[in-house]
């Protein structure tokens, strides 16, 4: 969230979807879970209450970055891996402005991992929307950094042999202060968790399961098909006990060892089980929740593992500079040039 939500209601408009829709034609395959996320994203411009002239996104490179192409607001169709870099510079040189960043697994996790895990421990004011498919969808089906053990694609003929990230635990463990799942056939929920990232000052990060329906179909059956849903989606509530099920009859409580772990309540007792709380500093247990999800063939958490207060980087860069300008005064360009260790080349 920017300086921009908080704005006096005083020159307030009437927004609908169509002010955030560009006139440009959709270029996604029929079928692909982009589109859905784009009319979440669309939809729930309006009830922000942000001009779209308030508004930044800025991508990389891959099926998903060109996401900025669609929306009727300020675009960066930036560099392969380097949204978050990019983004940083917006958000630090104009803080009043909403900064989104719209990423692919293979984008953000592989030759942007850097700026990808660097964006988040400075807690730069910034919503990362993450979308994972476990595949590279615009070059045709290679394998990606969240792509399972033995995947057989163009690039793995044989299977692969990589581990893949699990990109909440990545984040979790980047000292993001804002991380949450979501899967793009629930408008609903991704939607409010998208609120929720856009509400939250610093660095939100939210993963997105989403389908590609040429060369992943289905990644996702195992835990977001409808006769999946109440067995395998542990739906997050600040302050409740995690229970997930058709008849809530299953939970989630930590081991001896700290690891999250699901159980039978009517085993254990509803007071052995996990109290979720999203704003608890340390991470530990949000990232041991983070960990139940396995590729997703096993019970996956939804919704924000983790939402705490840090100050975001570029109110600490303004402090610096406000700082300076009070101690020193004006900066001279020329004399921070030669100042120092400077030699003349004769």
């Amino acid at each position: 969230m920017s300086d921009a939500s908080n704005q006096s209601d005083a020159n307030a408009v009437t927004l609908t979807r169509k002010d955030f829709t560009s006139d440009q034609e959709v270029r996604w395959c029929p079928g692909c879970g982009d589109y859905s996320v784009l009319t979440a994203v669309q939809l729930l411009m309006p009830e922000l209450n942000i001009k779209p002239e308030n508004q930044v996104f800025v991508s990389g490179i891959g099926c998903a970055s060109r996401f900025p192409y669609y929306m009727n607001t300020y675009g960066i169709h930036s560099i392969h891996g380097r949204a978050p870099a990019v983004a940083t510079g917006v958000a630090v040189a104009r803080p009043d402005l909403d900064v989104w960043v719209i990423t692919g697994d293979g984008d953000a996790l592989s030759i942007g991992g850097n700026h990808f895990i660097h964006a988040l421990r400075r807690n730069v004011n910034m919503t990362i929307l993450l979308f994972n498919n476990q595949i590279y969808g615009l070059t045709k089906g290679q394998y990606s950094p969240t792509s399972e053990v033995g995947k057989v694609t163009k690039s793995s003929p044989f299977g692969s042999l990589d581990y893949p990230f699990n990109p909440c635990s990545l984040a979790i463990g980047s000292e993001a202060t804002f991380v949450a799942r979501t899967h793009d056939m629930d408008r609903k929920h991704m939607q409010e968790v998208f609120r929720r990232a856009h509400e939250h000052r610093g660095a939100a990060f939210v993963e997105i399961y989403q389908n590609c329906n040429v060369f992943n179909d289905g990644a996702f059956d195992g835990v977001t098909a409808k006769d999946k849903r109440a067995e395998m989606l542990i739906e997050l509530r600040h302050g409740e006990p995690i229970r997930f099920g058709a008849e809530n009859e299953f939970g989630v409580r930590l081991n001896q060892f700290g690891e999250a772990e699901i159980v039978s309540v009517a085993e254990v007792g509803e007071a052995a089980l996990l109290v979720h709380d999203e704003h608890r500093y340390d991470p530990s247990t949000a990232f041991a929740l983070s960990r139940l999800a396995e590729q997703p063939v096993s019970p996956t958490p939804m919704g924000v593992l983790r939402a705490i207060d840090r100050p975001t980087y570029e109110s600490q860069v303004q402090d610096q500079l406000t700082a300076a300008q009070e101690r020193r005064g004006p900066g001279h360009l020329r004399e921070l040039i030669e100042s120092g260790a400077v030699w003349d080349v004769v």
